[in-house]
């Protein structure tokens, strides 16, 4: 199985929108020390602690730029005069629940904060491929339990899930109108629920389990029972560079693809990732308190079988594995721990499998 190359990323010029978040965090440490020149935008970090912070991810960039995607005059101001080789645009509201709380200022992120970088993007001269970032929840999900394929139909019962479905549509709209006439591949990429060592955010499944182990208390389950295809953060950003150097070097390459658990990998369930990852912290059990208010899907898989054929990928971590190497980040981290360390040893170790 591929896994992205040091000889192709090295002095490669490279935007990452969304490097203060968490998978832009790992993406950011990955690229530095494959040596790519980063350049960062992106709002300042919004979690306490955030891995930015803890890995000094702001040094290892060649530029790290705090801007908001919807200000479009802003990014113009921020991108004025550079260029780039790729691009990986990652930053945007990721959070169900918060969509929820504030359905505008997530469609005002997610779509239009696309909308504003692409736009700006349109004056870059020997740009070779821009990848968008947008999420499993992006197709019209019937709860049949079915593994979603690339040409499915898109959709979205929240306003998160409906943001990413937009922000795929705003993609291709550009592509075809502009960056297909300019022979600059722009495609999206729709990952899986990602876990990992160093994520902090509000309403994520394993952020809270750390947070209630560290005080003691037994994290709240809505849904035990839901199902999602779990992928460590390495495997996702992993799939993300290897699907950024086919684009960069194929023309015929597809313009969308899932990126999630090994075709023929086991559905795990909320609850039984939760019990896994309470036991290996020795937090308490997790304790269940239905939400009937919640429209999140109880089932949700995606194919990821297409990516393999392609690109010869595919996850390499499954679901347990991929609990114990979070679980194993954040016990060292707590331990006092280096972050930065923590990172790029799971790194070394992930590219020795």
């Amino acid at each position: 199985m591929r896994r992205p190359d040091p000889a192709f990323w090295s002095g490669k010029r490279v935007l990452l929108t969304g490097h203060t978040g968490f998978k832009g965090s790992w993406a950011a440490i990955w690229l530095a020390r494959m040596g790519a020149q980063v350049t960062g935008l992106a709002l300042p970090p919004d979690q306490q602690p955030a891995l930015f912070d803890l890995a000094g991810v702001e040094r290892l960039v060649a530029s790290s730029r705090f801007v908001d995607l919807r200000d479009g005059a802003a990014v113009e101001r921020a991108l004025k005069g550079e260029a780039f080789d790729l691009v990986l645009h990652m930053a945007a509201q990721p959070i169900v629940r918060t969509s929820i709380e504030d359905p505008v200022g997530t469609f005002a992120a997610n779509v239009m904060g696309t909308a504003h970088l692409l736009q700006v993007l349109r004056a870059q001269v020997g740009l070779r491929a821009v990848l968008v970032i947008t999420s499993d929840k992006v197709y019209a999900n019937n709860e049949q339990g079915r593994a979603f394929q690339e040409g499915d139909a898109l959709g979205g019962k929240d306003p998160y899930s409906a943001s990413k479905a937009a922000a795929e549509i705003v993609t291709q709209s550009f592509a075809r109108s502009f960056f297909d006439k300019a022979g600059t591949p722009v495609a999206t990429a729709r990952g899986g629920n990602v876990i990992g060592g160093g994520d902090f955010s509000r309403d994520r499944l394993v952020a809270d389990i750390v947070r209630a182990g560290a005080s003691q208390a037994a994290t709240v389950l809505r849904h035990p029972e839901a199902t999602r295809p779990w992928q460590h953060v390495l495997d996702c950003v992993a799939g993300y560079l290897v699907y950024l150097e086919r684009l960069a070097t194929d023309p015929a390459a597809p313009r969308a693809l899932n990126f999630g658990p090994s075709p023929g990998g086991r559905e795990v369930s909320v609850g039984d990732l939760a019990t896994r990852a309470t036991q290996a912290l020795g937090a308490k059990p997790w304790r269940h308190e239905p939400d009937p208010n919640s429209i999140e899907a109880r089932s949700l898989g995606i194919d990821a079988s297409l990516a393999r054929q392609v690109l010869g990928f595919e996850s390499r971590l499954d679901a347990p594995a991929a609990v114990d190497w979070t679980m194993d980040w954040y016990r060292a981290q707590a331990e006092g721990g280096d972050a930065l360390g923590l990172v790029s040893d799971q790194i070394s170790r992930y590219e020795s499998l």
